[in-house]
Protein backbone atom coordinates (compact mmCIF):
# COMPACT_ATOMS: atom_id res chain seq x y z
CA UNK A 1 0.00 0.00 0.00
CA UNK A 2 3.02 2.71 0.97
CA UNK A 3 4.38 1.98 -2.34
CA UNK A 4 1.23 2.42 -4.61
CA UNK A 5 0.56 5.62 -2.51
CA UNK A 6 4.50 6.91 -3.24
CA UNK A 7 3.95 5.84 -7.54
CA UNK A 8 0.47 7.70 -7.32
CA UNK A 9 1.88 10.68 -5.80
CA UNK A 10 4.78 10.86 -8.29
CA UNK A 11 1.92 10.26 -11.02
CA UNK A 12 -0.04 13.01 -9.70
CA UNK A 13 2.90 15.45 -9.39
CA UNK A 14 4.44 15.20 -12.15
CA UNK A 15 1.09 14.74 -14.03
CA UNK A 16 1.82 17.03 -17.16
CA UNK A 17 5.23 15.68 -17.98
CA UNK A 18 3.86 11.85 -17.86
CA UNK A 19 1.15 13.01 -20.15
CA UNK A 20 3.29 15.06 -22.65
CA UNK A 21 5.92 11.65 -22.80
CA UNK A 22 3.16 9.67 -23.38
CA UNK A 23 1.87 11.81 -26.31
CA UNK A 24 5.94 12.29 -27.76
CA UNK A 25 5.93 8.19 -27.26
CA UNK A 26 2.16 7.79 -28.84
CA UNK A 27 2.76 10.04 -31.79
CA UNK A 28 6.47 8.63 -32.94
CA UNK A 29 5.19 4.93 -32.47
CA UNK A 30 1.21 5.12 -33.24
CA UNK A 31 1.38 1.70 -34.13
CA UNK A 32 2.44 0.64 -30.83
CA UNK A 33 -1.36 1.67 -29.52
CA UNK A 34 -3.37 0.15 -31.99
CA UNK A 35 -4.76 -2.22 -29.84
CA UNK A 36 -5.86 0.86 -27.84
CA UNK A 37 -7.46 2.53 -30.62
CA UNK A 38 -11.34 3.33 -29.65
CA UNK A 39 -10.27 2.64 -26.23
CA UNK A 40 -11.51 6.49 -25.23
CA UNK A 41 -14.89 6.05 -23.92
CA UNK A 42 -14.09 2.98 -21.61
CA UNK A 43 -11.17 4.80 -20.20
CA UNK A 44 -13.38 8.13 -19.41
CA UNK A 45 -16.34 5.73 -18.42
CA UNK A 46 -13.69 4.25 -15.77
CA UNK A 47 -12.84 7.58 -14.47
CA UNK A 48 -16.42 8.84 -14.08
CA UNK A 49 -17.11 5.26 -12.44
CA UNK A 50 -14.24 6.34 -10.39
CA UNK A 51 -15.31 9.62 -9.53
CA UNK A 52 -19.19 8.74 -8.37
CA UNK A 53 -17.31 6.09 -6.10
CA UNK A 54 -15.51 8.72 -4.37
CA UNK A 55 -18.46 11.22 -3.63
CA UNK A 56 -19.06 11.76 0.01
CA UNK A 57 -22.95 12.50 0.16
CA UNK A 58 -22.85 14.04 3.77
CA UNK A 59 -20.14 16.58 1.99
CA UNK A 60 -22.76 17.15 -1.15
CA UNK A 61 -25.32 17.60 0.86
CA UNK A 62 -23.73 20.38 3.53
CA UNK A 63 -22.66 22.27 -0.21
CA UNK A 64 -26.17 21.91 -1.56
CA UNK A 65 -27.57 23.05 1.88
CA UNK A 66 -25.63 26.51 0.79
CA UNK A 67 -25.76 26.69 -3.34
CA UNK A 68 -24.92 30.28 -3.62
CA UNK A 69 -21.13 29.20 -4.30
CA UNK A 70 -21.98 26.40 -6.61
CA UNK A 71 -24.25 28.35 -8.78
CA UNK A 72 -21.92 30.89 -9.64
CA UNK A 73 -19.47 29.05 -10.10
CA UNK A 74 -21.13 26.87 -12.94
CA UNK A 75 -22.75 30.07 -14.04
CA UNK A 76 -18.82 31.51 -14.29
CA UNK A 77 -17.95 28.16 -16.06
CA UNK A 78 -20.65 28.16 -18.99
CA UNK A 79 -20.09 32.14 -19.71
CA UNK A 80 -16.75 32.98 -19.62
CA UNK A 81 -15.36 29.75 -20.73
CA UNK A 82 -17.96 28.69 -23.15
CA UNK A 83 -17.56 32.35 -24.48
CA UNK A 84 -13.92 32.54 -24.94
CA UNK A 85 -13.59 29.07 -26.25
CA UNK A 86 -15.99 30.48 -29.21
CA UNK A 87 -14.78 33.83 -29.13
CA UNK A 88 -10.99 32.11 -29.91
CA UNK A 89 -11.95 29.02 -32.05
CA UNK A 90 -13.58 32.23 -34.34
CA UNK A 91 -11.00 34.71 -34.19
CA UNK A 92 -7.67 31.96 -34.37
CA UNK A 93 -9.49 28.97 -36.82
CA UNK A 94 -11.88 30.49 -38.58
CA UNK A 95 -9.94 28.84 -42.16
CA UNK A 96 -9.55 25.76 -40.20
CA UNK A 97 -13.51 24.26 -39.44
CA UNK A 98 -12.45 20.94 -38.05
CA UNK A 99 -9.52 22.90 -35.57
CA UNK A 100 -12.20 25.83 -34.81
CA UNK A 101 -14.82 22.83 -33.74
CA UNK A 102 -12.53 21.21 -31.40
CA UNK A 103 -11.35 24.40 -29.73
CA UNK A 104 -15.33 24.72 -29.44
CA UNK A 105 -15.66 21.42 -27.56
CA UNK A 106 -12.82 21.66 -25.49
CA UNK A 107 -14.39 24.50 -23.65
CA UNK A 108 -18.10 23.10 -23.54
CA UNK A 109 -18.10 20.22 -21.88
CA UNK A 110 -17.75 19.39 -17.36
CA UNK A 111 -15.09 20.46 -15.92
CA UNK A 112 -12.30 18.54 -15.45
CA UNK A 113 -12.09 15.87 -12.67
CA UNK A 114 -8.50 17.18 -11.97
CA UNK A 115 -9.88 20.69 -10.71
CA UNK A 116 -10.95 18.64 -7.77
CA UNK A 117 -7.27 17.18 -7.14
CA UNK A 118 -6.28 21.07 -7.70
CA UNK A 119 -8.74 22.43 -5.28
CA UNK A 120 -7.53 19.87 -2.65
CA UNK A 121 -3.91 21.15 -3.31
CA UNK A 122 -4.79 24.46 -3.36
CA UNK A 123 -6.55 24.43 0.06
CA UNK A 124 -9.85 25.35 -1.95
CA UNK A 125 -12.82 24.08 -0.57
CA UNK A 126 -13.22 20.74 -2.42
CA UNK A 127 -16.87 20.05 -0.82
CA UNK A 128 -17.88 22.78 -3.31
CA UNK A 129 -15.25 21.55 -5.98
CA UNK A 130 -17.15 18.11 -6.11
CA UNK A 131 -20.37 19.96 -5.95
CA UNK A 132 -19.70 21.90 -9.00
CA UNK A 133 -18.45 18.98 -11.02
CA UNK A 134 -21.30 16.58 -10.58
CA UNK A 135 -23.85 19.86 -11.29
CA UNK A 136 -21.66 20.43 -14.00
CA UNK A 137 -21.73 16.62 -15.54
CA UNK A 138 -25.75 16.68 -14.93
CA UNK A 139 -26.35 19.29 -17.25
CA UNK A 140 -23.59 19.01 -19.61
CA UNK A 141 -25.50 16.29 -21.42
CA UNK A 142 -28.07 19.57 -22.58
CA UNK A 143 -25.49 22.03 -23.00
CA UNK A 144 -22.68 20.68 -24.23
CA UNK A 145 -24.56 19.75 -27.70
CA UNK A 146 -26.75 22.53 -28.08
CA UNK A 147 -23.86 25.07 -27.69
CA UNK A 148 -21.91 22.94 -30.08
CA UNK A 149 -24.68 22.55 -32.81
CA UNK A 150 -25.51 26.41 -32.57
CA UNK A 151 -21.86 27.59 -32.54
CA UNK A 152 -19.77 24.88 -34.44
CA UNK A 153 -22.93 23.37 -36.35
CA UNK A 154 -22.45 26.89 -38.94
CA UNK A 155 -18.60 24.97 -39.33
CA UNK A 156 -19.27 21.88 -39.98
CA UNK A 157 -22.66 20.26 -39.42
CA UNK A 158 -22.83 18.63 -36.12
CA UNK A 159 -25.62 15.60 -34.78
CA UNK A 160 -27.31 16.78 -31.81
CA UNK A 161 -28.61 13.50 -30.53
CA UNK A 162 -25.50 11.71 -31.00
CA UNK A 163 -23.62 13.63 -28.47
CA UNK A 164 -26.19 13.61 -26.03
CA UNK A 165 -26.63 9.82 -25.94
CA UNK A 166 -22.87 9.71 -25.88
CA UNK A 167 -22.37 11.77 -22.78
CA UNK A 168 -25.25 10.16 -21.30
CA UNK A 169 -23.41 6.62 -22.03
CA UNK A 170 -19.48 7.74 -21.12
CA UNK A 171 -20.57 10.06 -18.49
CA UNK A 172 -23.76 10.11 -17.06
CA UNK A 173 -24.51 6.35 -16.33
CA UNK A 174 -20.78 5.75 -15.04
CA UNK A 175 -21.03 8.63 -12.56
CA UNK A 176 -24.28 7.56 -10.82
CA UNK A 177 -23.54 3.97 -10.82
CA UNK A 178 -20.37 4.96 -9.01
CA UNK A 179 -22.88 6.86 -6.20
CA UNK A 180 -25.13 4.26 -6.06
CA UNK A 181 -22.52 1.45 -5.64
CA UNK A 182 -20.89 3.86 -2.94
CA UNK A 183 -24.34 3.86 -1.41
CA UNK A 184 -25.49 0.51 -1.69
CA UNK A 185 -21.82 -1.27 -0.91
CA UNK A 186 -20.07 1.18 0.41
CA UNK A 187 -18.02 -1.35 2.42
CA UNK A 188 -17.06 -3.13 -1.07
CA UNK A 189 -16.29 0.48 -2.75
CA UNK A 190 -14.24 1.09 0.87
CA UNK A 191 -11.47 -1.18 -0.15
CA UNK A 192 -11.52 0.19 -3.85
CA UNK A 193 -11.39 3.61 -2.89
CA UNK A 194 -7.32 3.67 -1.66
CA UNK A 195 -6.70 2.69 -5.82
CA UNK A 196 -9.03 4.99 -6.92
CA UNK A 197 -6.27 8.06 -7.61
CA UNK A 198 -4.00 5.78 -9.50
CA UNK A 199 -6.61 3.83 -11.61
CA UNK A 200 -7.81 7.67 -12.97
CA UNK A 201 -4.56 8.18 -14.10
CA UNK A 202 -4.21 4.79 -16.18
CA UNK A 203 -7.34 5.44 -17.40
CA UNK A 204 -6.29 9.09 -18.23
CA UNK A 205 -3.07 7.50 -19.84
CA UNK A 206 -5.12 5.29 -21.85
CA UNK A 207 -6.89 7.72 -23.71
CA UNK A 208 -4.18 10.16 -24.13
CA UNK A 209 -2.20 7.47 -26.03
CA UNK A 210 -5.34 6.35 -27.52
CA UNK A 211 -6.10 9.69 -29.15
CA UNK A 212 -2.66 10.74 -30.45
CA UNK A 213 -2.24 7.13 -32.11
CA UNK A 214 -5.58 7.67 -33.51
CA UNK A 215 -4.69 11.21 -34.97
CA UNK A 216 -0.97 11.12 -35.62
CA UNK A 217 -1.31 11.29 -39.74
CA UNK A 218 -3.65 14.40 -38.75
CA UNK A 219 -0.95 16.22 -36.49
CA UNK A 220 1.67 14.93 -38.67
CA UNK A 221 -0.22 16.77 -41.75
CA UNK A 222 -0.66 20.00 -39.66
CA UNK A 223 2.56 20.54 -37.67
CA UNK A 224 2.83 24.22 -38.43
CA UNK A 225 -0.80 24.46 -37.17
CA UNK A 226 0.41 23.11 -33.55
CA UNK A 227 1.98 26.68 -32.35
CA UNK A 228 -1.03 28.66 -33.24
CA UNK A 229 -2.60 25.81 -31.49
CA UNK A 230 -0.85 26.31 -28.40
CA UNK A 231 -1.55 30.22 -27.79
CA UNK A 232 -4.84 30.21 -28.64
CA UNK A 233 -5.87 27.13 -26.06
CA UNK A 234 -3.78 29.01 -23.44
CA UNK A 235 -5.70 32.01 -23.92
CA UNK A 236 -9.08 29.48 -23.80
CA UNK A 237 -7.63 28.04 -20.51
CA UNK A 238 -5.91 31.47 -18.85
CA UNK A 239 -8.53 34.01 -19.11
CA UNK A 240 -11.28 31.99 -17.51
CA UNK A 241 -9.62 30.51 -14.98
CA UNK A 242 -8.49 34.05 -13.61
CA UNK A 243 -11.47 35.59 -14.58
CA UNK A 244 -13.23 33.17 -12.69
CA UNK A 245 -11.34 33.80 -9.41
CA UNK A 246 -11.64 37.11 -9.70
CA UNK A 247 -15.13 37.88 -10.62
CA UNK A 248 -15.90 35.45 -7.67
CA UNK A 249 -13.82 37.55 -4.83
CA UNK A 250 -15.61 41.12 -6.93
CA UNK A 251 -18.81 38.53 -5.57
CA UNK A 252 -17.22 38.63 -2.12
CA UNK A 253 -17.20 34.79 -1.95
CA UNK A 254 -14.86 33.51 0.25
CA UNK A 255 -10.99 32.65 -0.40
CA UNK A 256 -11.07 28.72 -0.64
CA UNK A 257 -14.45 29.40 -2.45
CA UNK A 258 -12.75 30.87 -5.25
CA UNK A 259 -9.68 28.97 -5.43
CA UNK A 260 -11.97 26.21 -6.21
CA UNK A 261 -14.10 28.21 -8.94
CA UNK A 262 -10.83 29.01 -10.42
CA UNK A 263 -10.36 25.56 -11.35
CA UNK A 264 -14.05 24.79 -12.55
CA UNK A 265 -13.75 27.60 -14.19
CA UNK A 266 -10.57 27.13 -16.41
CA UNK A 267 -9.93 23.43 -16.38
CA UNK A 268 -12.72 21.25 -18.81
CA UNK A 269 -12.87 17.56 -19.39
CA UNK A 270 -10.67 17.93 -22.52
CA UNK A 271 -10.26 14.03 -22.88
CA UNK A 272 -14.45 14.12 -23.17
CA UNK A 273 -13.61 16.61 -25.79
CA UNK A 274 -11.32 14.86 -27.49
CA UNK A 275 -13.17 11.66 -27.51
CA UNK A 276 -16.44 13.62 -28.94
CA UNK A 277 -14.45 14.86 -31.51
CA UNK A 278 -12.96 11.74 -32.90
CA UNK A 279 -16.12 9.91 -32.94
CA UNK A 280 -18.36 12.74 -34.47
CA UNK A 281 -16.14 15.47 -36.69
CA UNK A 282 -12.42 13.94 -37.16
CA UNK A 283 -9.09 13.26 -35.52
CA UNK A 284 -7.50 17.02 -36.35
CA UNK A 285 -10.71 18.02 -34.85
CA UNK A 286 -9.40 15.98 -31.51
CA UNK A 287 -5.77 18.19 -31.40
CA UNK A 288 -6.74 21.09 -29.68
CA UNK A 289 -8.36 19.05 -26.59
CA UNK A 290 -4.96 16.78 -27.02
CA UNK A 291 -3.04 20.42 -26.44
CA UNK A 292 -5.90 21.72 -24.18
CA UNK A 293 -5.52 18.80 -21.61
CA UNK A 294 -1.51 19.81 -21.20
CA UNK A 295 -1.74 22.80 -20.62
CA UNK A 296 -4.78 23.12 -18.30
CA UNK A 297 -3.17 20.57 -15.84
CA UNK A 298 0.47 22.46 -16.61
CA UNK A 299 -1.18 25.59 -15.65
CA UNK A 300 -3.28 23.70 -12.76
CA UNK A 301 -0.87 22.27 -11.48
CA UNK A 302 1.28 25.94 -11.19
CA UNK A 303 -1.85 27.86 -9.73
CA UNK A 304 -2.45 25.15 -7.22
CA UNK A 305 0.97 24.94 -5.94
CA UNK A 306 1.10 28.59 -5.51
CA UNK A 307 -2.18 28.86 -3.41
CA UNK A 308 -0.94 25.88 -1.15
CA UNK A 309 1.79 27.98 -0.05
CA UNK A 310 -0.53 31.18 0.05
CA UNK A 311 -2.20 30.32 3.50
CA UNK A 312 -6.01 32.02 3.71
CA UNK A 313 -6.35 34.48 6.49
CA UNK A 314 -10.11 33.80 8.21
CA UNK A 315 -11.69 37.43 8.74
CA UNK A 316 -13.71 37.59 12.19
CA UNK A 317 -16.83 38.61 11.47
Amino acid sequence: MCSLKVISSLISRFLPVWIVTLAIIAYFFPEAFRGFRGWTGFGLGAIFLLMGMQLATSQLIASIKHPKNAFVGIALKWTIMAGVSIGVAYLFFGDYPEVAIGVILSGTVPSGTSANLYSFIAGGDVALSITMATLDTIISPLLTPSLTQLFAGQLIPIKFWAIFLNIIYIVFIPLFLGVFLQWKFSQTVNKVKPYTAILSQLALFLIIVSVISSAQSSLEENLHLLPLIAIAVFLQVAIPMFGGYYIAKLLKIEEAAARSILFQTGICNTALAATLALEHVSSLAAVPAVVNMVINLTLGAIMSNYFARKKIVLVPV
